[in-house]
């Protein structure tokens, strides 16, 4: 059955599935109930899922399917895929490819940021492969200036837009009493992928030094990926009362989590503009990071928190140590981390979505909305 004409410009995004796992999800789950599905007659079709190859495989065939449809029966305008660089690329290639041999203009939302792996580095088929795909797209969405520079190497730079990732802020969390609640708890919080990428290797040197301060220190490294790897580099005891691997958590304990920790830390090497962040802003609280990607946009040096090189273990501990003994430098940081993060609220995050659709659809020969 067809859908009723609506009279609205028709959107079709192309997302992960809502409980996977990772900053795609994170981002595109905000969507839903947004402004974009009330100024768009907007459709989602799912692409991914967490699980093994094979129910990855599945899910990645149900989406073509369903995409197949779609474009033949109730074809949309445009079409925004949120893609990533890996896998996520080369699931995203029939996609693309099926709607532009339709006509069909493509967004294309690039979330990845280990450029140099999935390009620089890649051989001269990739390469090719890369381009021959990127060149179907007619726009691109980027988190940074540095990810710009990055796909300008392969398509035009007046094709691309930068629209930085958002917060929701939570303005409660600033109470004097909270913040001696986290003071007391001195737990530092993880959240995300945890691998080498990620910076997770680093952390037994890290949690060592800042126990030997500070011995009733927790670590909460939340999240999915090479787990049992990393617990295998910490020692029993450090494993039984400093560092804590709960899993991916999500919803109530995920709010819990950030409300009773202290302290945010991410010690990457390579991101894109981490919601991980984001999220622990909106919750007034520091962030120790690095200096890689977007995050120095967020995290400004010595306002809401410290930015080291990456694999610089010493001053990430004396970093995280700053912190956990000063609760006036932590309390005053974590309400700049607050403050900041209200200039990246989901509202202008939409507007700027949507200012990279109107232009495709007046480029395309669409009116846009008036």
């Amino acid at each position: 059955m067809e859908r009723q004409d609506s009279g609205k410009h028709r959107i079709l995004m192309i997302v992960p599935q809502a409980d996977v796992q990772g900053g795609i999800a994170a981002v595109v789950n905000g969507y839903h109930g947004s402004r974009l599905e009330q100024d768009y007659d907007l459709r989602y079709v799912e692409s991914y899922r967490d699980g093994s190859k094979l129910q990855k495989l599945i899910k990645a065939l149900q989406c073509y399917r369903e995409l197949r449809g779609v474009l033949k029966n109730d074809p949309p305008e445009l079409v925004h895929v949120n893609s990533s660089f890996g896998p996520s690329f080369f699931r995203k290639l029939p996609i693309i490819h099926m709607c532009r041999k339709k006509g069909i203009p493509v967004v294309n939302h690039i979330h990845g940021s280990e450029f140099d792996r999935f390009y620089t580095d890649a051989g001269a088929l990739k390469k090719s492969l890369v381009r021959r795909s990127y060149g179907e797209c007619t726009a691109f969405i980027v988190l940074n200036e540095t990810a710009a520079g990055n796909i300008a190497r392969i398509v035009p730079a007046e094709r691309i837009t930068t629209v930085m990732n958002y917060s929701v802020v939570h303005p409660e969390t600033a109470d004097p009493a909270l913040q001696r609640e986290r003071s007391r708890k001195k737990q530092v919080l993880i959240l995300g992928k945890i691998d080498r990428m990620k910076g997770s290797y680093d952390l037994p040197e890290i949690a060592g030094e800042v126990r030997k301060k500070i011995p009733d220190v927790k670590f909460m490294a939340a999240g999915y990926g090479e787990i049992e790897a990393v617990k295998s580099c910490f020692d029993r005891e450090m494993l039984e009362r400093t560092v804590l691997f709960p899993g991916w958590i999500r919803g109530e304990e995920k709010d819990r989590a950030l409300r009773e920790s202290a302290l945010f830390f991410l010690p990457s090497y390579s991101e894109g503009m981490p919601m991980s962040v984001l999220d622990a802003m909106g919750y007034a609280l520091p962030v120790v990071s690095t200096n890689v990607g977007g995050i120095p946009k967020l995290v400004q040096d010595g306002r809401n928190g410290k930015l080291c090189t990456p694999g610089d273990r010493r001053a990430m501990a004396d970093a995280i140590l700053f912190y956990l003994t000063d609760e006036a430098q932590r309390e005053q940081a974590g309400r700049e981390s607050l403050s900041i993060a209200e200039t990246f609220g989901l509202e202008e995050h939409i507007r700027k979505i949507e200012s990279v659709w109107e232009q495709v659809l007046r480029e395309t020969g669409k009116t846009g909305k008036e």
